[in-house]
């Protein structure tokens, strides 16, 4: 039984999808750094989550290397993803791991009513495929074009340029991941 006069609260889908370079250029200290970066941020995700009741935080992750993969592909409620750290492999196909992610953005699968997605790139932004059209794709999808886009530096040596134009916003900069408030 809910405290709610007239029932539970009605919410919205907010899908988080995590784009994760995992390529050779991330090895050592910056894969490390993802991966602590994004285990301590779940809990500030759940506790933004909890904030906000209206929105229903669904997480995805996708890694890219020699090849894009999702590392998780269905969309997990914030409440029960548990994160489990990734490694490095091969070149940096995030025009690849773009493509996967547009094809995410159509409706379906995505639901006709829901809040702008968010897409989170963690990377030294060194790709080495056609990343431009990757991202030409999930800009001519209509949730492409609404989603909240979020750019992480991994490295003092990060593209800050590839970051920056995935951002698509000259207003924005991208971030560091140098703690877990910050991401």
């Amino acid at each position: 039984m809910s405290d709610i006069p007239g029932g539970p609260m009605a919410n919205r889908p907010v899908h988080f999808i995590w784009l994760l370079d995992c390529s050779y250029s991330m090895q050592g200290e910056k894969i490390a750094k993802l991966n602590y970066a994004i285990r301590e941020a779940v809990p500030e995700m759940r506790s933004v989550a909890h904030d906000n009741p209206a929105a229903q935080l669904l997480l995805r992750t996708l890694t890219f290397s020699t090849t894009a993969q999702w590392h998780h592909q269905t969309p997990v409620p914030v409440d029960d993803f548990t994160w489990q750290d990734v490694q490095v492999d091969g070149m940096t196909n995030l025009g690849e791991a773009l493509h996967l992610v547009a094809r995410e953005l159509q409706t379906p699968p995505m639901p006709q009513r829901a809040l702008k997605p968010v897409l989170a790139l963690v990377s030294d932004g060194v790709p080495t495929d056609d990343w431009k059209a990757g991202l030409k794709a999930v800009d001519a999808t209509p949730w492409g074009r609404k989603a909240v886009r979020v750019a992480i530096a991994i490295g003092a040596d990060a593209d800050r340029g590839v970051l920056q134009e995935f951002l698509g916003n000259p207003e924005l900069q991208p971030l560091d991941a140098n703690s877990p408030k910050q991401l």
